[in-house]
Parts: structure tokens; sequence; C-alpha cells
């Protein structure tokens, strides 16, 4: 009889704990269109903050806004300009001694695919204006596309592609 109650009560036990454990937490979560719209509204914060502190701050401002992580990397005009977090910071900080104003203005239509709670896509086209050490100022237009990851508490870019508008053709 004691063995029978013993069996009894471990299963019971071994029933009840698997029904009250957590879900794995490597399974992916799906995404609620208000999830979405949570993510959605906290890139595009995300995205002006980034124009307006690298308008404010200069080139700088830039590494807080770059993961600093592996996966990290940055791609100009087809071509990878920064394979890592480490080289980010030593092109940003380059770049902070021969800029010496910047303005950065998303135009438009800033678009936003939440991918997950934690990751989502933008796109944007952009306008700069720079002013060099010796005070030329260069005006540019292009594309940008990213992925912005939310980690420790804050959006950043995973990675990021910028594209200029390539000129027309000349005239024949």
């Amino acid at each position: 009889m004691r063995t029978s109650l013993c069996v009894f009560l471990l299963a019971g036990m071994a029933v009840t704990g698997c029904r009250l454990q957590p879900a794995a937490t490597d399974q992916p979560q799906p995404l609620t269109s208000t999830r979405a719209a949570q993510v959605e509204n906290g890139v595009r914060v995300f995205m002006q903050a980034v124009a307006h502190d690298v308008t404010q701050e200069g080139p700088m401002a830039w590494r807080k806004y770059f993961a600093d992580s592996p996966a990290f990397f940055m791609a100009v005009d087809g071509r990878m300009v920064f394979a890592d977090s480490a080289a980010a910071s030593k092109g940003i900080h380059d770049a902070a001694l021969d800029i010496k104003h910047i303005e950065l203005v998303w135009n438009g239509d800033l678009r936003i695919d939440p991918l997950t709670p934690e990751l989502a896509v933008v796109a944007t086209p952009w306008h700069e204006v720079q002013v060099n050490a010796e005070g030329k100022r260069v005006d540019e237009d292009g594309f940008f596309t990213g992925v912005a990851e939310y980690r420790d508490g804050r959006w950043q870019f995973r990675n990021a592609h910028w594209s200029l508008i390539a000129p027309p053709p000349a005239a024949r």
C-alpha cells in the first residue's frame, strides 16, 4: 500500500512539475501585432535619436549606436568598410578627426519591419551634410538599410549598409 501511494505521489508531482516548467527560452516566440507595434515604435524613436545625436555630437555619436559585438559589420556602396566592432571604433575615431560638423536627416519614408521582439529591419532615404577640418562642405543623399537589435536594454545597429545616389550619366 505504501509503495503504491509513493508511486502515485511521484507520478502526480512529475506531471504537475512538467506543467509548471516555463517554455524553453531558446524557442522562437511569436510576434503578436501588439508586440510588432511596440518594436516599430521603439525602433522609430531609436532612429530619431541616432539622427539627433549624430547631428549634435558629431561622428563619435555613432559608437553608441553600433553594436559592440562580433556580429556587427557595415558596408558602404557595396563594399565592406567595417568588418567588426573594433574596425568601426577605429573608423569612427578617424572620421571624427576629419569631420568637424555633420547633419544627418532620415528623409521621409522610414520603413521598419519587425522580425522578432529583438530584431527589426530598417530602411530609409537619408541626407547628410559634412564639413571637414578645412571647412569644405559636402552634401550627400542616399539610402540606408540595417538590422536594429534590442540588446542590453536598448536598440543598436547589428549591421548597416549605406549607399549614395549615383550621379546621372553624363550627356553625350
